[in-house]
């Protein structure tokens, strides 16, 4: 099994909007995490920059157990895109936003040196929850 992971998901905003929102910590608790689970407000660390921390801790609302994320920025290219290595597992992400024109975004996240726990069909499907939530939150802003 591959340990790369490409997910992509067009959404209905321009791509400065989702920079901004998810770069933003008072956005980001807004969506962060998949189905079931809320990020902690207080958590939260955005220094977008080359070498800024991204830290969060998702709770699960089912039964309060926590999942601490903790990354480095590797590269910010406003509003094209940004990536980081985390820390714990040396995953990188890598983010970018192509400008579909007329107010849309493709989203395009390639991840690199995935864990093999991230790989599963749950683990993605949860993943993926996570944008349902990300294009959610858009709608309503």
């Amino acid at each position: 099994m591959t340990s790369e992971l490409t997910f992509t998901r067009d959404f209905d905003a321009p791509r400065e909007l989702i920079f901004k929102v998810f770069l933003d910590p008072d956005h980001f608790v807004k969506f962060w995490g998949p189905a079931g689970t809320h990020t902690a407000p207080d958590s939260v660390i955005i220094e977008p920059w080359a070498g800024g921390r991204f830290e969060n801790t998702m709770v699960s609302n089912a039964d309060g157990s926590a999942y601490d994320f903790r990354a480095t920025f590797l590269a910010i290219d406003e509003p094209t895109s940004f990536s980081w290595r985390e820390t714990q597992s040396g995953m990188t992400s890598q983010t970018t936003l192509v400008d579909l024109g007329e107010g849309r975004t493709r989203l395009v996240i390639h991840q690199s040196d995935v864990p093999e726990g991230y790989r599963s069909p749950e683990a993605q499907a949860g993943f993926m929850t996570s944008l349902d939530r990300f294009a959610a939150y858009l709608a309503d802003l």
